[in-house]
């Protein structure tokens, strides 16, 4: 009989030790190819103007030089708005949203996976039929029911809209019908555990790698939030509208709008790094028994 090879007390049943060295070099061409286009934008913040017109295009500068970001900074000390505004509604719409979304999709999800009510069926198939439909169809009647409110041209124009998103519910409803079992639901309702107590303390630790997912994903497209058709003061705008119109100047300012860009990535990438060193270790330990 073939020994089986274990690593960490996990049995590999189908790899041997060139599928996964070659598995592993596969990875690490597809992570370099991925890599290009954030390479090519911090090699665009260094170079001098005359290197950003040279064809074909260089990854890397031949004279690294900080001017950009010196251009960068002073424009912001002298902008009509301070920048440090721009920066405040930015977190504040990137925290409210991805918190509300959370929250609100991390609640509906369990009632309708967990909590039998009746028509719970039919809500969950027009959520389903709702992610057909792209933004831009719903952009008008979005803006008709933002103006009915009164908030067209404030921050809850862009940050309730945000908390809930029909992909970030499905999401976490079909993590919750796989991950979640009823078994252990009814277990603590008979010890007594009330259903918050149950959602927060079992059901929302046994799903960390959904609302992990749905952090990163909220927070990057809301970070990264430009112009909007429901913001109309300067003063309530984000730091991606305000590098944009520094971009927007002319070709002059290019590498100047790419420091913009590599200020503006900085943040996202932070937040995925931290939250993917979580959701890989969660989906390792899921599963497992002591």
């Amino acid at each position: 009989m073939k020994k089986l090879r274990t690593r960490n007390h996990t049995v590999v049943l189908n790899r041997s030790k060139g599928g996964d060295a070659g598995i592993t070099v596969f990875l690490v061409i597809l992570g370099l190819f991925m890599f290009l286009p954030m390479l090519y934008t911090v090699g665009q913040a260094f170079k001098p103007l005359n290197e950003l017109f040279y064809f074909p295009p260089r990854f890397l500068p031949e004279h690294p030089t900080f001017s950009n970001f010196s251009q960068l900074f002073y424009l912001m000390d002298y902008s009509w708005v301070p920048f440090s505004r721009y920066i405040f509604n930015t977190v504040l719409i990137s925290v409210g949203g991805t918190f509300g979304n959370l929250v609100l999709c991390s609640l509906a999800a369990y009632a309708l996976a967990k909590i039998e009510f009746p028509g719970h069926k039919v809500i969950f198939q027009i959520i389903q039929k709702s992610l057909m439909y792209s933004p831009a169809v719903m952009a008008t009647l979005q803006f008709l029911v933002l103006r009915y409110l009164g908030w067209i041209d404030t921050y809850l124009a862009i940050i309730i809209p945000a908390c809930a998103t029909p992909l970030g519910l499905y999401l976490m409803k079909q993590f919750m019908d796989t991950n979640v079992t009823t078994e252990i639901l009814e277990s603590a309702r008979l010890d007594g555990a009330k259903e918050f107590r149950i959602f927060w303390s079992i059901a929302m630790p046994m799903v960390k790698p959904a609302w992990l997912t749905l952090i990163i994903y909220s927070f990057k497209d809301l970070w990264q939030l430009g112009s909007s058709n429901y913001i109309y003061s300067e003063q309530l705008k984000t730091i991606n509208y305000a590098i944009g119109q520094i971009g927007a100047a002319g070709i002059t300012r290019n590498g100047v709008a790419a420091a913009g860009a590599v200020f503006i990535m900085i943040v996202p990438i932070l937040v995925f790094v931290v939250s993917q060193s979580n959701v890989i270790e969660t989906m390792g330990s899921s599963g497992m028994k002591d």
